[in-house]
């Protein structure tokens, strides 16, 4: 069976993760991506650590056959060809291959496809159905434009920073890049819904995502304006400000979180915790109360959590109906038995050594009923496919690929 994207051709002119977030999933639902990357530069994450090689993982490239780890993940399912965009030989041919494409996407800063001469005008010119994709970091209009932005600056600019970690102390990031994973993902849907109205109209378009907007519209559903008003910190750790309690407790043997978002939650939680006799204080069945007197309420929980392990409270209150998770580590993560039977931890494929990596990858997160998605390749060598990509879509034969090669331009 074909992909739900079969027969779609993306151009992908994408770094880092952002842009490698929307197109591998585009290349995950069946899309035939190919990566172009300049010919003296490649692409920065296939030769970065830390690597994965003969000798395992390293910080430092020890063989030949090591590459990135980075790369060997963001680049499944996706085809290489090298290309300067800079020269004008490249951009005519780039241009050729847009006249075939059904769409391109980029994350250059703001303006810098205009520059090359390869913005959406340009690209419309050439192919008025192509559907063009552009990721930065706060967007090509305002006055933050032109700012430079990797996740860190995103996370404290949009007042996500502000939010994580506990009160009264330095504010801290999310563990990953969640501004470049989340903005990936709706760059992903944006081409999906673009190439829907093409389909109905016949016409392409511009779609643009910014890192900033997708994590700010995620972030502001929680009604962060209002928390000074209602004498909340603005960093509330673990727990959520409708509901109590809502946190991290400690197990005999780690961590376990815990939450109670209806009343009903929270009876069937006194009553495992053997605590039903607090259904008779006035104040304790008051959310409103529980909330501004968060500290009372997690201090009834710990005191029963101490005394458990991980595995029991789960047991425990998965039979009370209670909603709770053990805080894994990465190796349990790993083991657990919920990811593997859904194909979310799959193994990588280092494309120079022919061998498995040492280190997984994760599946893909959309499972549809009528048609297969994921990574059915691993990532190729860089310019593995510069050749059958220019002979395909430009028409150039050897000895024109040669002299091209000879100068530069792949």
């Amino acid at each position: 069976m074909a992909g739900i994207l079969d027969g779609i051709v993306v151009l992908d002119l994408t770094r880092f993760f952002s842009g490698p977030q929307a197109t591998v999933l585009l290349a995950g639902m069946g899309a035939e991506v190919i990566k172009i990357d300049d010919p003296a530069t490649g692409d920065p994450t296939a030769f970065a650590p830390p690597f994965d090689g003969p000798g395992g993982i390293a910080m430092e490239r020890r063989t030949p056959q090591d590459m990135g780890l980075a790369y060997l993940k963001r680049a499944r399912a996706k085809k290489s060809m090298t290309l300067n965009l800079k020269s004008a030989e490249g951009r005519r041919i780039f241009l050729a291959m847009v006249a075939r494409a059904d769409a391109v996407v980029e994350n250059f800063s703001a303006g810098v496809a205009d520059r090359l001469g390869i913005g959406y005008d340009d690209l419309k010119a050439v192919n008025p159905r192509i559907v063009c994709c552009s990721i930065t970091g706060y967007g090509t209009t305002g006055p933050a434009r032109d700012a430079k932005a990797y996740d860190l600056m995103v996370q404290a600019a949009v007042g996500f920073m502000a939010m994580t970690g506990h009160p009264d102390e330095a504010p801290v990031k999310a563990a990953s890049p969640l501004s470049d994973a989340i903005s990936g993902v709706f760059a992903a849907k944006g081409v999906i819904a673009a190439l829907l109205h093409r389909e109905r109209t016949g016409h392409g378009q511009a779609v643009e995502v910014a890192m900033a907007d997708c994590l700010f519209a995620l972030a502001f559903d929680e009604p962060i304006d209002c928390y000074e008003r209602l004498d909340l910190a603005a960093r509330q750790g673990n727990r959520i400000m409708r509901f109590s309690p809502f946190n991290a407790y400690p197990a005999a043997d780690g961590w376990v979180v815990i939450g109670a978002a209806t009343h009903a939650e929270w009876v069937a939680l006194l009553e495992a915790m053997g605590r039903a006799d607090l259904k008779d204080d006035a104040d304790m069945m008051r959310v409103g109360w529980r909330i501004m007197h968060n500290d009372q309420v997690d201090a009834v929980v710990s005191a029963w959590t101490r005394g458990l392990t991980k595995d029991q409270i789960a047991r425990a209150l998965d039979a009370a109906g209670v909603p709770s998770s053990p805080i894994r580590s990465t190796d349990e993560v790993l083991r657990w038995e919920q990811l593997r039977a859904r194909s979310m931890i799959v193994p990588l494929r280092n494309p120079l050594s022919g061998a498995h990596a040492a280190a997984a990858g994760p599946g893909f997160p959309i499972k549809f009923g009528a048609t297969p998605a994921g990574y059915d390749a691993p990532a190729p060598i860089p310019g593995a496919h510069t050749d059958e990509m220019l002979a395909r879509f430009a028409g150039l034969d050897a000895d024109e690929r040669a002299r091209l090669r000879a100068a530069g331009v792949i």
